[in-house]
């Protein structure tokens, strides 16, 4: 009972943490874009960009809207499904939820009310700030959320009385750097997303030759901002695996297929894992030392393979391996997309093929991030606090039966809330911009 009840219960908060994440990356991008695009508008005073932050506004809170609904239910679950958890280590998780709760989130749910409703009832320099705020706020909530499943990924602060976790040195928990990796690493993909969109929706719009002017304004803003954000999350990814080498070397082993330790271990170009027998079907085209370099920056490093951990702290191996794979090879198209977007941002409606591939890449991201933190998640089992707590452990003294009701009813509901979404998103991000008061809208936006 107890391996169906953990099953089931960590089914049900990933199917709820990842149509949660549909949400995330999109606010953070979007709300610094837009915090841009005001800032255009108040300084240059071109009502174009007006228009643009307002169209851009739409669009964003529908999905900060739907982001909030499908976040509150995560926080519950600790207490439902994961109460062993949350007794275990809630002296320092819960601070760090609690602060993300009371300081961030309450300053971006203040802002935005003030920036929906304040146009031309505020100051545009106020206007302006009430944008930036909840920029940061936002970014700021997302930093707190990752320093808590950072202390997951690498527990620092605390020391252990009577059975629990208790916090130690808050400081330490603050600066762990395993979590501030994860977090450069999340906020560069989250921002790359964001300007992916406003890439895509443009180029559909430009496509059909509706409003072209005030599209190309928004590709212009957006080509710059995606290209600079798709390298540093190549960069920062580079970085966070350096740290999953340090920190959680059997993730590594897991997410490159690695069975034996080696010194100098090669990276091989086409490989395919045999988990059951603890060995790849095959491994064809080594680069001797690359795995070696990437990981410790040294091409005669030894890399542990999983054969040097006990069989049980073994994580998945192919759903690691396929989730880093997926996610690196996205990356390398997101980089030429993103080049081709600024190479032709000044006509890009006059290179359909570009606008298309840009207009299909709406979804990628999505699914680069959610590789990403399916890498990060599963590839920590099974531990739910590294090597500290097992996650079979964490788990509430529950019938698996509850928990099976519960996820078929979170199935459902959130079924209906994405239909919900893309229709709402399709809808206004088609729809277009509202026409020029006073000025009927005409061929090309003029």
């Amino acid at each position: 009972m107890d391996v169906d009840v953990a099953l089931l219960s960590r089914l049900q908060f990933a199917v709820a943490v990842f149509f949660h994440f549909i949400f995330v990356p999109l606010t953070l991008g979007l709300s610094v874009l837009l915090a841009v695009m005001e800032t255009i508008y108040v300084r240059t005073g071109n009502e174009q960009y007006k228009r643009m932050t307002k169209f851009w506004g739409r669009l964003f809170l529908i999905n900060f809207a739907l982001g909030i609904v499908t976040g509150i239910t995560l926080e519950f679950q600790f207490g439902t499904n994961w109460s062993r958890y949350a007794e275990y280590v809630g002296d320092i998780f819960g601070s760090l939820l609690a602060i993300e709760a009371t300081v961030a989130f309450f300053l971006e749910s203040t802002f935005i009310a003030l920036w929906h409703f304040g146009w031309d009832k505020v100051s545009k320099r106020t206007h302006l700030v009430s944008i930036w705020l909840v920029a940061i706020a936002s970014n700021l909530s997302a930093l707190w959320i990752i320093l808590a499943n950072g202390w997951m990924q690498h527990p620092v602060g605390y020391h252990l009385v009577n059975g629990r976790a208790e916090l130690e040195n808050f400081f330490a928990v603050l600066t762990n750097p395993y979590a501030w990796g994860q977090y450069f690493h999340t906020l560069s993909g989250a921002w790359m997303l964001g300007g992916f969109f406003v890439l895509g929706v443009s180029a559909w719009h430009l496509l059909r030759r509706n409003e072209t002017d005030f599209f190309k304004r928004s590709v212009r803003v957006a080509a710059a901002f995606t290209l600079i954000l798709t390298l540093l999350v190549a960069v920062f990814g580079h970085s966070q695996g350096t740290s999953v080498a340090e920190y959680q070397p059997e993730k590594l082993a897991a997410m490159e297929a690695h069975w034996e330790t080696k010194s100098g271990a090669p990276m091989y170009l086409l490989t395919w894992p045999d988990e059951q027998n603890k060995r790849n079907y095959v491994d064809i085209i080594p680069v001797p030392g690359l795995l070696s370099f990437m990981a410790y920056t040294d091409f005669g490093a030894e890399v542990k393979g999983l054969n040097s951990f006990p069989e049980e702290d073994h994580p998945p191996v192919l759903l690691s391996f396929l989730s880093f794979r997926l996610m690196v090879a996205l990356g390398g198209l997101f980089i030429l997309l993103a080049l081709l977007a600024f190479l032709y941002r000044k006509d890009l409606e006059e290179h359909p093929l570009v606008s298309r591939l840009l207009v299909c890449n709406i979804p990628l991201p999505y699914l680069a991030l959610a590789a990403g933190w399916a890498l990060a998640e599963v590839g920590r089992q099974p531990w739910i606090v590294y090597r500290l707590m097992r996650t079979s452990e964490a788990v509430s003294p529950i019938p698996a039966y509850s928990v099976g009701i519960s996820l078929a009813a979170f199935i459902v509901v959130y079924a209906l809330l994405g239909i919900v979404a893309i229709f709402l998103l399709h809808k206004y991000a088609t729809r277009g911009p509202a026409p020029v008061p006073g000025a009927a809208a005409t061929e090309g936006g003029k």
